[in-house]
């Protein structure tokens, strides 16, 4: 049996997370997992602070370490390796998750091991009831990300499409702030599209026909811009129409495009992570289109859709296990704030 501390700190959420892998084989099994989230603090300021951010996690880290170890009632001790997300993110904000975790890993004499925080993304479901099995189709849709791929195993991808500018998860945010919606702009648009009608407005569905699995979300944003210019002050009484529009565009690209990847691929499975996937009408829509073909849809539970330590030690466990890495003792670290997930190696 191994014990697993994985830490989280890529941008605005500080997570930490105890897993324990079975020493006869199987999937990891979560112990704890404790979160802050600083949604609050950057409010004010409309969008994340990268400095704020990153003094905001050094006062949370270690208070959520010891919550974490005092809920699976694990001493630091037993500790067998301290997992920490190596990026992408925000350089700050990386840099104090992983100098505590090499920290934590010296003053133990134990391994440590830096994740990819969106391969974390990618393995989440996992720690569902309803664990996936290898292979299937993954939409990964997180913060700046949408990428489609074909997932064989831990650390074999293959990008079967992604976006070439705005992401899922950008457009919602940025639409969100033309709409004057306050931070985080994505929930807030999806909220407001519950009371509005999502045909009011005939927004673009961006490269939906174009033959192949990328994305692109700027135009959309641009048209959203537009149709808000045009309403000029009558925008207030027309908003909940035009999120609800806004919504319905983006979740039809995504949807067509997942649908089609799945086919393409000959599969008959499909995992949605990354904080997009909690959004209510884009698992209704691909829930019933998948019911319909005879795809089975696996998703994180909701309250790990964002970003957590829970995936960041599961996915350490998982690559543990394949044998793709290997924790060792070298406690000089860095961080990657710029790291496609195709690009993982043993080398990395």
């Amino acid at each position: 049996m191994q014990l697993i501390l994985g830490i989280e700190s890529s941008c605005d959420e500080t997570g930490v997370a105890l897993v324990r892998v079975p020493a006869g084989g199987g999937l990891p099994q979560l112990l704890a997992h404790g979160l802050h989230s600083q949604i609050e603090m950057h409010r004010a300021y409309g969008g994340v602070v990268p400095e704020l951010a990153s003094r905001d996690h050094i006062r949370r880290v270690l208070p959520l370490t010891e919550q974490v170890l005092a809920d699976a009632q694990v001493a630091l001790a037993d500790l067998d390796v301290v997992a920490f997300t190596r990026g992408p993110g925000l350089a700050g904000a990386l840099l104090v998750g992983a100098g505590v975790a090499c920290a934590l890993g010296a003053a133990l004499g134990k391994p440590v091991l830096g994740v990819h925080h969106l391969e974390g993304h990618l393995l989440s479901p996992f720690l569902s009831a309803d664990a996936p099995q290898f292979p299937f189709v993954a939409l990964l849709v997180s913060g700046g990300h949408t990428q489609l791929m074909r997932v064989d195993g831990v650390g074999q991808y293959t990008i079967l499409g992604e976006t070439i500018d705005d992401a899922a998860g950008e457009a919602f945010d940025k639409s969100a702030k033309l709409l004057g919606l306050p931070y985080p702009g994505g929930p807030e648009l999806a909220k407001l599209a519950e009371g509005g009608n999502p045909q009011a407005f005939k927004l673009p569905r961006p490269l939906l026909h174009s033959g192949d699995l990328d994305f692109s979300f700027a135009g959309l944003k641009t048209a959203v811009l537009t149709q808000a210019n045009k309403l000029g002050a009558d925008l207030p009484a027309h908003k909940a129409d035009l999120a609800a529009s806004t919504q319905a565009a983006i979740v039809e690209v995504l949807v067509k495009k997942t649908v089609k990847a799945v086919q393409q691929s000959g599969m008959q499975r499909l995992v949605v992570a990354g904080g997009v996937g909690a959004n209510r009408l884009l698992r209704e829509q691909l829930n019933a289109v998948c019911a319909a073909r005879g795809i089975r849809v696996h998703y994180p539970e909701l309250h790990l859709c964002t970003d957590n330590g829970a995936m960041i030690a599961m996915a350490a466990a998982m690559r543990l296990q394949a044998g793709q890495q290997q924790a060792d003792c070298s406690y000089a670290f860095d961080v990657k704030p710029r790291w496609p997930l195709d690009s993982i190696t043993v080398a990395n």
